[in-house]
Parts: C-alpha cells; structure tokens; sequence
C-alpha cells in the first residue's frame, strides 16, 4: 500500500470513530490590563479561583466575580495580553505537579522548572487550594523537629506539625534560621520545601546555593515567586508549595515547610484587592487577608494513625518594622501559629546569633516535643538565662555584686556563649545536650569567653570518643540513663579542665 493510500485510511479510521456533539465553550473578552490584572467580560458562568486561558496562551484564575464582569489574576507576563483579547474557561482550577519527581529542583509556583535540568518527571497534578485536616484526623504533636540551634531546640522545641512563626525586623538573621533548619534535615527523614516570596534575586541564590551546598538537596523542593515575577505568582507560591509538602505528608511521609516571607505575601494581596477594586480595610488591606493566611497555615498538621500518621510542620517567616509585633499583619501570624521565634535587632548588631528574643519567643507545644534527654539537661536554662539578663543590666550602674551574683552573671555569660552560633553548622543533638549539661553543671564558669568558641568545636570529637555510648542512646532514642550522663558529664570535664587556662602561683614568701 502506498504512503497515500496509507494516509487516507487513517484520517477515514479517525473520522469515522470522531464524536460529533455540541460543546458548550465559555469564551469572554478582554475589558481591560494592566499591574497583572485583567477586568474580562462575556464569562457570566465562571467559577471563582477557576483557571482562564488568554487568546496568546497565557494564564490567569478569576479572583473577583461582579456582575458584569471578573477581575482575573494574571499567572504569566501582562504584557502579552492586550484589551479585545478573547478569553476562555478552562473549568479547572490551578494545580500543580507532585510527587517524587519534584525533588532536588528548583520550580516557579506552577511548577514549571527554573533550574535548567528538564521537563518535571510527575504525573499527578493537586490543585493548590486544599480544605486543612479536621479536627478527627489529627494527632498530637510530640515528635520533634531538631533545627541544630541549640537556643531553639533547648528553650522553644519544635514538634512535627507545628506551625511556629519565625518574625523580626529585615536583615537580621530569620532566613538563616529557616535554612539552618533545612540544612539539619540532612540525617533525617524529613522532606523539605523552601517558598520565596517577593525576595531579591540576590537572596534567592543566596538561599538556594546554602540549601544545595549543606542541606540534601535530593530531599528539598524549591519554590521561587522573586520581587520580579507577576503578583499572581507570589500570590499562588505558598499554596503551591503547601501542596506539594502535602503529599508527602499524606503518603505517611513527614514535610517541612518554610515560607519567606508572608508579609511580602500580604502585601501582594494588598496589590491585587485594591487592583480588582475590593473594599479596604486596616492599613489598606482586603478583609480577607485574616483568612488567606489561616486557611493556608492550618493546612500544617499532624495526621492520625489512620490517616498515614504523616506531618508537615511550617515554619512562616515575618518581617517586623522597627521591632513592633503589633503591626496588623504580625498580630494576625501571631494569633494563628502555634508560638513564634522573635529575633532583636539590637541582640544581632550586639553579636548574639542567632538574635533571638528569649523574652519574647515561645512555642505552645513546648517540651511535649522536646527529646527527653534534652529536656531533662536543659530544665531551669530559660529561667537561669532570664535572671542572668535581669541581673546584667542592674549591675550596670556599677555597685559590687556580692558572691552569688557573681557566680550567677559568671553562668549567665557561658549561657550566651553556648547559645551564640555561626549559621550554616547546626549541632546534633548529641552535642546540644552536652553542651546544656556542661553549662548547667558549672563546667565552663572557669573557661574565660574567648574558650568557648573553642570547646565547642572539638566537643563532637571528645564526645564521640569519650562516651561513645551515651551519643548513640541521645542519638537514636534521643535519652540518656544516669550510667551514660555520668560517662557524659566525666568526658566534658576532663576536656573543659584541659582547656582551662593554668593559674599563676602565688610568689614564694622572703
């Protein structure tokens, strides 16, 4: 048979087995756009949130329904879309692709690849806005999250499910605190999805090059919606993001998310409500901006054993201005986390890092997900810290402490030293605990300041050799019996005293 003889049998074959039926098309036109926004009439049917495809092929979803007409946010460049333009209904909603295949790269929130490494390998596509777990499907949160910050993990722990609010003014540290917290995943079993929300190139590659070259980054997904994308991308970012950690955590796996920042989310919001002519609220925001970041945070849960058991913890970070936690967008995070991690200007220009409010911050979980053996060594270190603080600033205005005091601003200053620390090298656990212990126990009050750089750095080694038994208990059950803490607590003090400097002898008397 010849090629078109060939030919003409195939298009009988599919005209022959074509359906011919009437299809019903919703097709609008554009009114007017501009800042991302497009006012498109002619769609009396359409849903809200539903997905809208432009005469050019670009996207949008329908984000205000009015009478006449839809206000539409656009998901792709506006300057391809022009007023006259046709527009249709695509009768889904936005989606985005999940799975395994999302893995170790680097998307933009509809999961298009940024990262230069191919198609996404993922034939599962959820849409972005999913109803949180009820109330009957969750669990308690008692397992931890370990951040490797010792002043995080020993006085405001994390749990699996946990929604914990990391806030503070711009430039002073938050982000490193979510990214050490990805980087302490590496040993875990826990998967990890960083969002960027309107950040600066710059800072994006900064985050992404410290995930890539710490963390595991086989075991991270990377959302970037940066300061120059359109506001429809930000807008969608953490509700992609959250649906892609979602499956993991439904498939009985456990999830991290980190969402930076929700005040340049809010403030996207702003942008859009007031482009689509919504009604202003406080400071100009929409109503709703309350309910956009509680619908999308109570999506973080821990899930009961009959739903996989599975969790995703979310770790939201807000920027303050001038310190003031009672701005509108702070107060509403605040009221709808499970506790917030406050960071200091002053603290962090002082040279405290991580400059964390230890005043301030608090976790409502608290030590119900604190490992045992570092809730037992770290029992009175918050308040042994608080009245360290409080004394230190009397002592200021001169006056001679008398020997308790001294002994107390002499621990109090160890406190701050073992709590100090360079981002990027998160501690085991291991570590942490016996760095709580050797403070707690006085073990460092004879080390001058300048020493305790030092005694952390070859603590792991000691440890390992030393009391090679009490590491692997905290590491894998994260306990400690009194045999281990005893072999511990020997171990610290031969390596503090090796470290302690020599004490002149008195000179002989003539």
């Amino acid at each position: 048979m010849s090629a078109p003889e060939t030919w003409l049998k195939d298009a009988r074959t599919k005209v022959g087995t074509a359906v011919l039926a009437a299809r019903a098309e919703q097709i609008g036109r554009v009114e007017e756009v501009g800042d991302g926004i497009a006012l498109v009439s002619g769609m009396p049917n359409v849903r809200l949130d539903e997905l809208l495809r432009f005469e050019k092929g670009q996207l949008g979803f329908a984000q205000v329904l009015e009478e006449d007409r839809v206000g539409c946010v656009l998901l792709d460049d506006v300057d391809g879309v022009e007023a006259g333009d046709s527009v249709r209904g695509t009768g889904d909603v936005v989606r985005v692709p999940v799975g395994p295949g999302m893995l170790g790269r680097v998307v933009d929130p509809l999961g298009r690849p940024l990262d230069g490494k191919g198609p996404i390998e993922s034939d599962t596509r959820m849409p972005i806005e999913r109803p949180a777990p009820s109330i009957i499907d969750r669990d308690l949160v008692i397992d931890p999250v370990q951040t490797g910050l010792v002043v995080i993990d020993a006085l405001f722990a994390l749990g699996r499910g946990q929604r914990e609010l990391i806030i503070g003014d711009r430039a002073i540290g938050k982000t490193t605190i979510a990214i050490d917290t990805i980087i302490n995943q590496k040993n875990s079993d826990i998967v990890s999805v960083y969002v960027a929300v309107g950040q600066k190139s710059s800072s994006v590659r900064r985050a992404i090059d410290a995930i890539q070259g710490s963390a595991a980054p086989e075991r991270c997904i990377i959302v970037v919606a940066g300061a120059a994308s359109s506001p429809g991308l930000q807008w969608i970012a953490p509700f992609a993001g959250m649906t892609m950690a979602e499956y993991f955590r439904d498939t009985g796996g456990h999830a991290l998310i980190v969402i930076d920042d929700l005040t340049k989310h809010a403030a996207t919001h702003r942008e859009i409500a007031l482009l689509t002519r919504q009604s202003p609220g406080r400071e100009a925001y929409p109503g709703d901006v309350f309910y956009v970041h509680a619908r999308l945070l109570e999506r973080a849960s821990k899930l009961s054993k009959d739903k996989g058991g599975g969790s995703l913890t979310a770790l939201p970070i807000a920027e303050t201005d001038a310190g003031n936690l009672s701005a509108y967008i702070p107060t509403n995070l605040i009221s709808i986390t499970d506790g917030q991690i406050v960071l200091d200007a002053k603290l962090f220009y002082q040279g405290q890092k991580p400059a964390v409010d230890v005043g301030t911050s608090v976790s409502r979980v608290g030590g119900k997900t604190q490992a045992h053996a570092l809730r037992e060594a770290a029992q009175t270190l918050r308040l042994d810290y608080a009245q360290f603080l409080e004394l230190e600033s009397f002592t200021r205005f001169g006056g001679m402490p008398d020997t308790r005091v001294r002994q107390q601003l002499t621990r109090g200053g160890r406190i701050r030293a073992i709590l100090d620390q360079t981002q990027h090298a998160p501690l085991r656990l291991a570590d942490e605990v016996a760095l709580v212990l050797a403070v707690q126990g006085g073990l460092l009050d004879a080390l001058p300041l300048k020493v305790i750089s030092a005694f952390r750095k070859g603590l792991a080694e000691v440890i390992d050799r030393d009391a090679a038994d009490a590491v692997a208990a905290i590491q894998d059950h994260g306990t400690l019996d009194e045999v281990g803490k005893q072999a511990l607590v020997g171990a610290l003090a031969a390596y503090a005293k090796g470290l302690t400097p020599a004490r002149a002898e008195p000179a002989p008397t003539p």
